[in-house]
């Protein structure tokens, strides 16, 4: 019976702040009119709010947002740390073989001109993750697959989450949310479907030295069959996306 409880409760912390209460610094960020209308357009599918609220952003953070795109995540991100806090917002360089990712940085740069608590810098996908200080938030959305894929290097992912864990201060939180890959998928689904299984970022992401604390089916889409990229039209905007927040112990 003991242990049927403590299943429970531990149940219970993986999905807890699902539906967490959005906190004003927040949702001020997400309601700033300066966000441009292609960020906001894209808000009913990304429910941002309610996701910088899982992950627990605070004023004063110091933030990496990791292949950072256009940026639609670090201007959030910029509102909810405040002039305290800071983002870095963090562009690897194999990244600017895509001409919308260079269109979309140029956009960033811009912006983050009037906004001083925002960093926009380019490095190679490893040498990305080094800062000129301990993070409180180390933030990777829909990218995590393609550290796998050839353009990437690929990556040696024990070495980047070792350089995550080196990143962060001591419980920190390190965000990971991608794209649902269908159970037993073959290691190339992260290049052909741009997929990954939740169970493959966990044991990479635990081994070196994390601790799982949280898991969010607020982007979850149960009828996605798992059949198609995020790209293919008939489930743009709607693919099936885990949510996992790991804890730097400390």
């Amino acid at each position: 019976m003991r242990r049927l409880l403590l299943a429970a409760a531990a149940a219970t912390l993986l999905t807890s702040g699902a539906q967490a209460q959005v906190p004003p610094n927040i949702a001020a960020a997400v309601a700033d009119p300066s966000r441009p209308a292609e960020d906001t357009a894209r808000d009913v599918g990304r429910k941002p709010a309610e996701v910088l609220a899982f992950a627990g952003v605070k004023p004063g953070d110091k933030v990496a947002d990791y292949a950072a795109g256009s940026g639609y995540f670090t201007r959030i991100f910029s509102g909810a740390v405040g002039p305290r806090g800071h983002v870095y917002a963090v562009v690897p360089t194999p990244l600017f073989q895509y001409p919308n990712i260079v269109k979309g940085i140029a956009g960033l740069q811009a912006w983050a001109v009037p906004h001083p608590n925002v960093s926009v810098t380019f490095a190679s996908a490893l040498e990305a993750v080094r800062y000129p200080e301990k993070l409180d938030l180390f933030w990777i959305s829909q990218n995590y697959h393609d550290l796998k894929d050839p353009f990437m290097g690929p990556v040696d992912m024990a070495a980047f989450n070792k350089a995550v864990y080196a990143a962060l201060n001591p419980g920190g939180i390190y965000l990971v949310l991608d794209h649902v890959a269908a159970p037993g998928s073959p290691a190339n689904v992260t290049d052909t479907l741009h997929r990954i299984e939740p169970s493959v970022v966990r044991r990479e992401v635990e081994a070196a030295g994390f601790k799982l604390v949280g898991q969010s089916p607020l982007l979850a889409n149960p009828a996605d069959p798992h059949t198609a990229g995020p790209f293919n039209p008939a489930i743009q905007g709607h693919t099936d996306q885990f949510i996992l927040r790991f804890r730097k112990p400390g």
